[in-house]
């Protein structure tokens, strides 16, 4: 009995972090703006890099097809790729951690969340400058073409994630330990 009751409160909030995700990953924002990839890592770090894995694929199909910002074509692939990466990260980054309480996580998680994003940002301009090879365009201009039209929202996309990691990852994990009451997180 006890191990049901868990489940159901594991999946009742991964099922409200997937629905609180999408509704956030479907409306209108600023570019690049966004909270999926902490919602992914968090998902990663507390319930295990499968998960975080999932999540975030299952989070980046929905929005390819369903973004404010269009249909996202031949880079959903990418997209799902990267923020699968980000879970995955979300788990690793929790079998190495060694101390849960000190100031220092925020700054870490900061730096964490600022690395991941540029991967995932690398990863989706890659997937952009293959659709202009796709087109005709030679390979290094094509490579260089993404990554000047990307750089902008890039450097958006990682400023807004070191406030987002920074501020936010902690203080929600302290909320889903009370909930989910995983052991061993502070």
């Amino acid at each position: 009995m006890g191990c049901t009751v868990k489940s159901s409160v594991t999946i009742s909030v991964i099922s409200v972090l997937t629905a609180l995700c999408l509704a956030i990953q479907l409306s209108p924002r600023p570019p690049n703006v966004e909270f999926t990839s902490l919602f992914t890592f968090i998902l990663g770090f507390v319930f295990g890099p499968f998960m975080g894995i999932l999540f975030g694929s299952f989070v980046m199909f929905v929005n390819g097809f369903f973004s404010p910002w269009g249909f996202a074509g031949p880079n959903m692939p990418f997209q799902i790729a990267g923020m699968a990466l980000v879970g995955l990260a979300g788990g690793v980054y929790r079998r190495y951690l060694q101390s849960y309480n000190s100031s220092k996580i925020y700054l870490e998680v900061a730096v964490l969340g600022a690395f991941l994003t540029v991967v995932y940002d690398l990863i989706t301009n890659f997937g952009v400058a293959l659709y202009y090879m796709i087109a005709g365009i030679h390979p290094t201009l094509a490579v260089i073409t993404a990554l000047a039209y990307g750089t902008p929202f890039s450097l958006i996309h990682v400023f807004s994630n070191i406030a987002v990691f920074g501020i936010v990852f902690f203080p929600l994990i302290k909320a889903l330990n009370s909930v989910v009451m995983v052991k061993n997180l502070g």
